[in-house]
């Protein structure tokens, strides 16, 4: 066992997280608290080791954020590797999000694109004027009375976009601390019946950021490569604990 940001977690088999392994590629449903590269010498576990340890050759070929769940496409050799980078260069990955936000938006397509300027140390701002080009398109799922369950499109592929583009529109995701999201506590929703034990504290229903990369479509070669990653656990009993308590 073994503490990640506070966290107790168990470092996964990297066979386990596979969804997908052909002679050139691996795809993964990357669990919350697991970092995708290497953050330091010697540090935690990341997703880059593990997938080193089952392959010597292999490569992430993109980033979710430590606490993002779902879908990291990891290739097997430098040549698969070259390819994928490119067709990230040219926008023709495409990934699909979903998150759970704070209060109820009515999103049909929206793109939101403020410009994303890196400050480093994992710090991100808008910046019109000297930020770089970042689109993302959202669309509503499902409504509650307080929150909403949303689809996220992003085009290009900045650090934070999607978090901070949501944050834009007074639409924070739960429990992003960092763009002022707040945790979701089932005291909150559920007005009657709920008790908590004496001297005990009440903890979040999710402990991380509502935020699961749910599907990742790209084309190597000419064959067409489609993925879908089921919710982890304390997504989707956030999802039920909503539906239940909050429709």
């Amino acid at each position: 066992m073994k503490v990640l940001d506070g966290h107790v977690a168990k470092i996964p088999q990297f066979a386990d997280l596979i969804v997908h392994e052909d002679d050139n590629l691996i795809v993964i449903n990357k669990p919350p608290f697991l970092a995708s590269l290497d953050e330091r010498e010697g540090g935690e576990m990341s997703v880059l080791r593990l997938a080193k340890r089952y392959h010597a050759d292999a490569q992430v070929c993109h980033r979710l954020d430590k606490e993002t769940s779902g879908l990291l496409l990891i290739a097997k050799n430098p040549e698969t590797y070259r390819l994928v980078s490119i067709e990230f260069e040219r926008r023709r990955v495409a990934k699909i999000y979903h998150a759970v936000i704070e209060g109820t938006h009515q999103f049909e397509d929206l793109l939101v694109d403020l410009p994303i300027l890196n400050l480093g140390n994992k710090n991100v701002t808008i910046d019109r004027a000297n930020g770089k080009r970042a689109e993302t398109y959202f669309k509503s799922l499902r409504y509650f009375k307080h929150y909403t369950l949303v689809e996220c499109r992003p085009v290009t592929g900045r650090m934070h976009q999607i978090r901070i583009h949501l944050a834009t529109q007074h639409a924070a995701i739960v429990g992003d601390t960092l763009y002022r999201g707040k945790p979701v506590y089932l005291s909150q929703i559920k007005k009657r019946g709920f008790t908590i034990g004496k001297g005990q504290e009440e903890q979040p229903i999710m402990k991380r950021f509502a935020l699961h990369a749910h599907q990742l479509d790209f084309s190597i070669d000419g064959k067409d490569y489609h993925f879908e990653a089921p919710y982890p656990k304390d997504f989707a009993t956030l999802l039920r604990h909503l539906e239940k308590f909050d429709d």
